[in-house]
């Protein structure tokens, strides 16, 4: 029961967008129609201003980082934690109270795994530089990054459980970049 109110409790969580909340309250303004539509932080930032984009960042970092806590807390074993991370990720990307329109999920999974592992956020962090000077793309260095997630877990010596819940939680990262992963690797031609 605990674990179903854990998982059920972190979707619930991420479904708080900081974004909307953001641009409702201080801006007056609905960042769900404003630049891209996406209530994430890099829309914020790019609608609402620099402060935005950090306050933003942070409220939805939050969001992951008490998911784990609050499993690490209840005692949970690692691949909960990640099964919690999954949940409050999805539904930040997939609000139920907002029509299932919400963010990438990105600011979420970094504050989760940084609270899940500093010790493995740190590599994931590298990774990103490692890639960033070939790709010369945010997205694709932080994306590729997120592909070798499931295989930096199992470096660091958990188990196939937490493997299967790092692969669900990339899979989820790269199902909501799938228009960027695209428009990147396969440029429209003019």
């Amino acid at each position: 029961m605990t674990l179903i109110l854990l998982v059920v409790g972190s979707y619930i969580l991420g479904n708080v967008l900081t974004g909307s909340i953001i641009s409702n309250f201080f801006f007056k303004k609905n960042i769900r129609i404003e630049g891209s539509g996406n209530p994430g932080a890099r829309n914020a930032g790019r609608v609402l201003g620099k402060k935005a984009f950090v306050a933003t960042f942070i409220g939805d970092a939050l969001k992951g980082a008490l998911a784990i806590f609050v499993a690490k807390w209840l005692g949970f074993e690692v691949a909960v934690e990640l099964c919690a991370l999954f949940a409050v990720t999805l539904g930040h990307v997939y609000p139920l109270f907002l029509k299932f329109r919400g963010g990438m999920g990105v600011s979420t999974f970094i504050g989760g795994m940084l609270a899940f592992n500093p010790l493995l956020f740190a590599v994931f962090v590298g990774l990103f530089f490692v890639f960033y000077p070939f790709l010369k793309s945010f997205t694709l260095a932080g994306l590729t990054a997120v592909l070798l997630m499931p295989i930096l877990v199992l470096a660091f010596s958990y188990g196939i459980p937490v493997f299967i819940a790092a692969c669900l939680l990339s899979l989820l990262l790269l199902f909501t970049h799938r228009a960027d992963l695209k428009q990147k690797l396969m440029p429209e031609k003019g």
